[in-house]
């Protein structure tokens, strides 16, 4: 580009307020790698969540980072990075220093609306049928409830959550831990139940068998969608698709592939890893037109960034400029 370009990484970790739990196990931090793109004296942040269900490791995505040209630019990235983490956190970094460059908001680069607030589902994280109680009990004024499951004891634990949380839209997540078998003794019951979208009940290896099963709630793939290569996959199998961040490889293949789900009549979910706020930050302009809007995790930390985004009753906030963007 014919310009001094510095890419540097750190690693770093959020403590959360109390262990997060799904059907793959249980975390009581969130691990992060934060990528800073300085030029000319002014610098640009992104972040990502290494993700082992990827394949995924700090080693590895930092890696692949500090292998990318230092020269490079957000429109060349996917010319040295496939999908995934690392791609995501510089390109996010490369928006960062375009706004900070130009003085123009990153909305405003992309062509996007100025971004509102966002109602955001709160996750109740997998456990015991009293402690789910419990935590829904406690945020049974939240609109908007996601719930982790992927047990054979499920029922009683989506039973326990909609006693404790009455009035909120419930949506639930496999995370890949249902068996078709499972997933037929549960339907009815989550019809009855009121739950309003069911995310990624099989592994992706097995999710051909959503094409033969009866789908009176929508099922939105998670695992199963990535960047727009793999949308045609998903067509006849689920109704809906999760786009995080840290799958497509950043934002700008997220605004695009949120663009073709449109064109192919996919409901949206806007989605991301256990992270702190400036991971959110770039996710919250993606959800300004989604159906479902997931993007908790710093709700979840007991520490965040210096200038975290603003959660209320109105929902997650657009971050300031001194976060990101």
């Amino acid at each position: 580009m014919g310009q001094s370009q510095m890419i540097s990484i750190s690693r770093d970790q959020f403590p959360l307020q109390s262990a997060f739990t799904i059907s793959r196990g249980s975390r009581s931090q969130a691990d992060v790698l934060t990528v800073t793109i300085t030029r000319h004296g002014l610098s640009g942040r992104g972040e990502c969540v290494p993700y082992a269900r990827y394949h995924e490791t700090s080693e590895s995505v930092e890696s692949q980072i500090r292998n990318v040209p230092e020269d490079a630019s957000r429109d060349r990235l996917h010319e040295f990075l496939p999908p995934g983490a690392a791609r995501n956190a510089l390109d996010c970094a490369f928006w960062d220093l375009e706004a900070k460059a130009t003085g123009h908001p990153v909305w405003k680069l992309a062509g996007l609306q100025p971004p509102v607030p966002a109602v955001t589902a709160y996750t109740i994280s997998l456990g015991p049928p009293d402690q789910m109680r419990r935590e829904a009990t406690k945020n049974a004024h939240r609109p908007l409830l996601k719930v982790k499951l992927g047990t054979s004891s499920d029922l009683q634990k989506l039973e326990a959550v909609r006693e404790g949380a009455p009035k909120s839209i419930l949506v639930v997540d496999a995370n890949e831990g249902w068996s078709p078998e499972l997933y037929l003794d549960l339907i009815a019951h989550m019809v009855r139940l009121d739950i309003k979208l069911i995310e990624q009940p099989f592994a992706v290896s097995a999710d051909d068998y959503l094409r033969t099963l009866s789908r009176p709630i929508p099922v939105c793939a998670d695992e199963s969608c990535h960047d727009r290569s793999t949308l045609d996959t998903l067509t006849g199998k689920y109704d809906f698709i999760n786009i995080k961040l840290d799958k497509t490889g950043g934002l700008t293949e997220a605004l695009s592939l949120f663009r073709a789900a449109r064109e192919a009549d996919f409901g949206i979910m806007v989605g991301s890893m256990l992270s702190s706020s400036l991971a959110i930050a770039p996710a919250v302009l993606l959800a300004q037109d989604a159906d479902y809007v997931d993007l908790d995790g710093p709700m979840l930390l007991a520490k965040d960034r210096r200038t975290p985004l603003i959660y209320d009753d109105l929902g997650v906030h657009p971050a300031s400029i001194t976060l990101w963007g």
